[in-house]
């Protein structure tokens, strides 16, 4: 869940950033979700289930590796719902899930920054719906975009940040990980890639250039 802002540093230098899209890019998907659950009657049903019912965080797993679709997703979960008491249709469940989602601007214009500056930036996202990503320009974003269902492999596994690192041609030591979600930084540290604990544009950019010596501020 998100918290307060965290860093996790060393005295290595870092030239180089990972980032999430929902809930970095965008606002945060946490909210969006608490509130399609209150559009059916229960904000916080969406996310228990996501987090801890076995069958619902095996549908949320296997999408986000792509190995079911989102209309099967939509079904699956669907049922899910069901089973918990709240009839909802299937068809584009998880669009409705993130219709409240909105472009974070202070964001985009951080990463915009960062590459203006020669700092290399790839996007790390787990996919989630079949258009989470329309209306965006990735390529103007980030320098690589790695999406879970493309690579088949998702955040927190240590496998997606190596191939982010790969891509960008840097070593994972030299890198710093955005993140709105702490599971996926503990992924990330693993390889020692440092992490920022997102909750809004400014503090992030304000922690980069501080903790990281990057110029992420205006």
């Amino acid at each position: 869940m998100r918290s307060s802002s965290t860093v996790r540093s060393s005295s290595t230098t870092r030239s180089a950033v990972l980032v999430d899209f929902g809930g970095v890019v965008t606002t945060s998907v946490l909210d969006a979700f608490r509130a399609f659950g209150a559009e059916i009657g229960d904000r916080e049903l969406p996310l228990r289930l996501l987090g801890h019912d076995e069958q619902s965080r095996t549908l949320l797993a296997d999408h986000e590796a792509g190995r079911i679709d989102a209309e099967t997703f939509d079904k699956g979960f669907a049922a899910r719902l069901g089973a918990h008491g709240v009839t909802v249709p299937s068809d584009g469940l998880s669009a409705r899930m993130q219709h409240r989602l909105e472009r974070d601007d202070e964001t985009i214009a951080m990463l915009g920054r960062l590459r203006a500056a020669s700092v290399p930036v790839a996007l790390v996202s787990n996919a989630f719906g079949r258009d989470t990503y329309a209306g965006f320009e990735l390529s103007e974003l980030a320098d690589v975009v790695v999406i879970s269902s493309e690579v088949g492999i998702r955040k927190p596994s240590r496998r997606i940040f190596e191939i982010a690192c790969e891509r960008l041609g840097v070593a994972p030591h030299e890198s710093v990980m955005i993140d709105d979600l702490q599971q996926n930084l503990d992924g990330a540290a693993k390889l020692g890639i440092a992490g920022v604990l997102h909750t809004d544009g400014a503090d992030t950019a304000r922690q980069l250039s501080e903790t990281f010596g990057l110029p992420a501020t205006a």
